[in-house]
C-alpha cells in the first residue's frame, strides 16, 4: 500500500481503512478546530475508494475506518497516557511526529477495543502503515512501542 492508499497487491479494504484512519487522525491532530464526525464524513464521501487524478484508491472498509478514527480520537488522552510509558526516557509524547502519534493512537484503540482482531494482525497492519511513511528506523520504533502497548492492553 502506498502512502496515499493506492492499490497494491496486498492492500485490502481493512488495510486501506487503517491507513485512512491514521491519515484522518493526523488531520484531526493538525487541525485548529478538529471535528471527528466531520472528518469521518469527509473521508468517507471523498477519499475511501475514490478516484483521484486518474488513480483508483482501494475501497476501504468504511465501518472499520469510522470505528478506528472515532476511537483513536475520542479516547486520545487515554491512549497518550498508555503510550508515554512505552517511550524511552528521552522521549515525551509531544516530541513525536503527528503521523507516528496517529499510528499509536489507532493501534492503541484496536488493541484495547477490538479483541476480535488478533494482536499480531494489529501490529503488522500498523507497521505496514508506518512503512508507507517511513524508513526502517522509524518503523522499528513503531514496532517496539506497539509491542509494549500490546503487552499492556492485552495481558
Amino acid at each position: 500500500m502506498t502512502m496515499t492508499g493506492k492499490k497494491t497487491k496486498s492492500a485490502g479494504p481493512r488495510s486501506a481503512a487503517r491507513l485512512a484512519a491514521v491519515q484522518a487522525l493526523y488531520q484531526l491532530a493538525a487541525s485548529e478546530e478538529p471535528n471527528v464526525k466531520t472528518t469521518i464524513a469527509e473521508f468517507t464521501a471523498h477519499r475511501l475508494g475514490a478516484e483521484v487524478d486518474g488513480e483508483q484508491f482501494v475501497d476501504a472498509d468504511a465501518t472499520l475506518f469510522a470505528d478506528v478514527t472515532a476511537g483513536g480520537w475520542e479516547r486520545r488522552e487515554e491512549w497518550d497516557a498508555l503510550i508515554t510509558p512505552c517511550l524511552s526516557r528521552d522521549w515525551v509524547i509531544g516530541r513525536l511526529e503527528l503521523i507516528v502519534l496517529a499510528i499509536f493512537r489507532a493501534g492503541s484503540y484496536e488493541l484495547a477495543a477490538r479483541p476480535d482482531v488478533p494482536t499480531a494482525v494489529v501490529i503488522n497492519e500498523y507497521l505496514d502503515v508506518a512503512h508507507a511513511f517511513y524508513e526502517r528506523t522509524e518503523t522499528s520504533f513503531v514496532n517496539g512501542v506497539l509491542d509494549k502497548l500490546a503487552r499492556t492492553l492485552r495481558s
